[in-house]
């Protein structure tokens, strides 16, 4: 009793302590925005050739980004094009080494002259990855965090108390994915910045797919890129904290695994120039040459969430978004229109009542939905595994086929999705879906409550066959070699039934995961409701 009432009173000094805590006054910032395309940079110019010589039928064109190699080269390529602008919007910019060759690679880009702007969620910038909030303090550097929580990066779990009084801003996150150089060629799609994103990971590599762009959809990606830029929850970092504070964090927090630590940013009397150069930390690829890539002319839409999503729930602005304007909501609309089939890929698979809701009606009109999402054992999520097995039985009443990818993966399957690299662990992270073989969405969007009611995110709608075959191509080998089918007996209860191709047995359970994270979700489910998790 006496330790109960002790951590009662502790609670409540913390609670009480957080309502102290606050933001800095986000007044008064520089408006900017993207770059004119009527400057006749070198990526415009080839962009109106490209047009030129394509016939001009359509305004977009795209290249599949289909393994961490091209998605880490693709971005080297980007930054050694630009020679105006670079914005980036992540989530997640992790301190390792990819990220280091990448971040090097922007100082270069900076010291030549570019302007480069880099939109950042506040979430994950504490500790070791706090130190890429160094860039802050780079000429020609601009660095804002979106929606930020109060307390100093080096505060770890006081950091999470001091926001429990405003537990809707910790919710809230912007989970865009964007890199667009110049306001000509950007690219959209799951993955955040770092090393388990491009297959250089020692445990576990994710496996993704984005999409390289150019033409008029990325002017519709560049406004979005400005809407969050200007936006009032878009706080410099300097106003945030100082180039002294992030100095003592180096101190406090030193890397415990082989990530490097990041060098200090350039004071800004010493000549930019010396922060050039990617650091060759292992291996990296060289940058793609994206000129002569086998570009695809076709029709697409931007489907981006507006920031006011993240908004309190009192602001002036009369409150967040309607979830009936929301990206996720859009694409379960498009699937509405379904003639034959739907193919989702999404890494955590959160349907809600709505979803299934839709997901009967279209198996009703004879439309087949297919799922590829992650098992248990290789979510790198488990807590959202729970919103997931809560419906499964009631997807497969509905007539959706559901599989589910294994942790452990052959290197042909790791190889010919996204991954890449020595890890022989890898966990689905790619949000695709492919409607009647003939449109595309890529982005960031989980088919998830969290993507649906609590995140901000941005994808690209694509009407092309080429893009779905070549998508539907590298989805396939997954299903086959790589991942379980589940199945619904007569009793009611499930079945895993492995590969063809694996020469594994089926499973009445979830298939290689523990006996004591199965019976732990079984105790979180009752109080995890799906619009958390």
């Amino acid at each position: 009793m006496r330790h109960r009432m002790g951590w009662m009173f502790l609670g409540l000094g913390m609670l009480l302590l957080a309502g102290c805590a606050g933001l800095p006054d986000n007044r008064g910032r520089e408006a900017s925005f993207a770059l004119d395309t009527g400057v006749a940079t070198p990526l415009r110019r080839w962009e109106q050739k490209a047009m030129q010589d394509s016939g001009g039928r359509q305004p977009s064109a795209f290249v599949l980004v289909d393994s961490a190699d091209g998605a880490l080269a693709s971005r080297l390529a980007l930054i050694e094009q630009a020679t105006r602008t670079l914005d980036l919007q992540y989530y997640a910019i992790h301190a390792d080494g990819s990220t280091r060759v990448l971040l090097q690679a922007l100082r270069a880009a900076a010291a030549r002259g570019v302007r480069v702007r880099i939109l950042l969620d506040d979430f994950n910038t504490r500790g070791a990855d706090a130190q890429v909030l160094q860039l802050a303090f780079v000429p020609h550097i601009e660095m804002r965090l979106f929606n930020p929580l109060p307390g100093g990066r080096a505060l770890g779990g006081w950091r999470a108390m001091v926001t429990l009084r405003d537990f809707s801003r910790l919710q809230h996150r912007m989970h865009n994915k964007l890199f667009i150089a110049d306001n000509i060629m950007g690219i959209v799609g799951g993955r955040n910045l770092g090393d388990a994103y491009f297959g250089q990971a020692e445990d576990s590599n994710f496996i993704d797919m984005d999409v390289l762009a150019t033409g008029a959809i990325v002017r519709r990606m560049s406004d979005s890129f400005d809407r969050y830029w200007n936006h009032p929850l878009a706080y410099p970092v300097q106003r945030l904290l100082s180039r002294r504070e992030l100095d003592r964090l180096r101190t406090t927090w030193q890397p415990v695994s082989t990530r490097p630590s990041f060098p200090p940013a350039p004071a800004e009397e010493e000549p930019a120039a010396q922060a050039s150069g990617p650091a060759a930390d292992g291996h990296y690829p060289p940058a793609m040459d994206i000129l002569h890539a086998s570009w695809i002319w076709a029709p697409s839409a931007l489907l981006a969430d507006a920031p006011a999503k993240l908004e309190a729930e009192d602001a002036d602005s009369g409150g967040r978004v309607s979830t009936d304007d929301t990206v996720v909501h859009g694409l379960m609309d498009l699937m509405g229109f379904a003639r034959q089939r739907v193919l989702i890929v999404s890494p955590y698979f959160v349907p809600g009542k709505d979803m299934l809701t839709r997901f009967a009606a279209m198996h009703q009109r004879g439309v087949q939905v297919d799922v590829l999402t992650n098992s248990l054992a290789s979510t790198d999520a488990p807590a959202a595994h729970i919103g997931y097995a809560r419906h499964r039985r009631e997807l497969l009443r509905s007539g959706v086929a559901l599989h589910e990818m294994r942790a452990l993966q052959k290197q042909s399957a790791r190889t010919v999705f996204g991954s890449a690299g020595k890890a022989a662990r890898a966990s689905l992270h790619a949000k695709l879906v492919v409607i009647d073989g003939r449109i595309v969405a890529v982005g960031s969007m989980n088919l998830d409550q969290r993507s649906h009611l609590q995140n901000s995110e941005v994808g690209l709608l694509i009407r092309s066959r080429t893009l779905a075959q070549m998508i539907e191509e590298r989805v396939t080998p997954i299903v086959r070699e790589s991942a379980w089918t589940v199945h619904l007996r007569t009793d009611g209860s499930l079945l895993w039934q492995a590969p063809p191709e694996s020469g594994l047995n089926d499973q009445t359970e979830e298939p290689d995961a523990s006996r004591p994270l199965r019976w732990m979700l079984r105790l979180m489910a009752p109080f995890a409701p799906d619009e958390l998790l």
